[in-house]
């Protein structure tokens, strides 16, 4: 079976985004797939591209032939450098301003986030301290009433 890498056209009329799938070749363009592995969206500038490079390198692998513009999308991620062995392989890739923020963003909750679980931690093990020392009190308290009984 010869397997392909190729665009599977998603969206609007005048509004095209596309799915990276594999594909047995003897399938229509929006047949059904082996695997998606990607999206791109051509509208936005700059465009949207995302390729689980994992999996992208895996079907490569196994011998899947990607097509001209799958290829040009994998030269841009840097997939097929990799997967030809080289190990300073980057993606080119330009990420919006929106996106950046985004990112930002999501790394300032997620910080924020570690914080509180961090304190909730440490004040939960200072509880947990003066409950011990407490236990403690009590137990020498009632040894020595014990020891006054006897």
């Amino acid at each position: 079976m010869a397997v392909r890498i190729r665009l599977k056209r998603v969206g609007k009329i005048h509004a095209a985004q596309y799915r990276v799938v594999v594909v047995d070749s003897r399938k229509k363009r929006d047949g059904r797939v082996i695997e998606e592995v990607g999206y791109y969206d051509p509208q936005p500038n700059p465009s949207i591209v995302r390729i689980d490079s994992e999996r992208a390198q895996y079907w490569l692998g196994v011998g899947a032939q990607p097509s001209d513009q799958v290829r040009n999308l994998l030269v841009l991620t840097g997939d097929i450098a990799k997967f030809n062995g080289k190990a300073d392989a980057v993606s080119r890739v330009i990420v919006s301003e929106k996106d950046k923020a985004a990112q930002a963003e999501q790394a300032i909750k997620d910080a924020e986030a570690a914080a509180e679980k961090s304190k909730a931690a440490a004040s939960a093990k200072k509880a947990e301290e003066e409950a011990a020392a407490e236990a403690e009190a009590a137990e020498q308290a009632s040894e020595e009433a014990a020891g006054e009984d006897a």
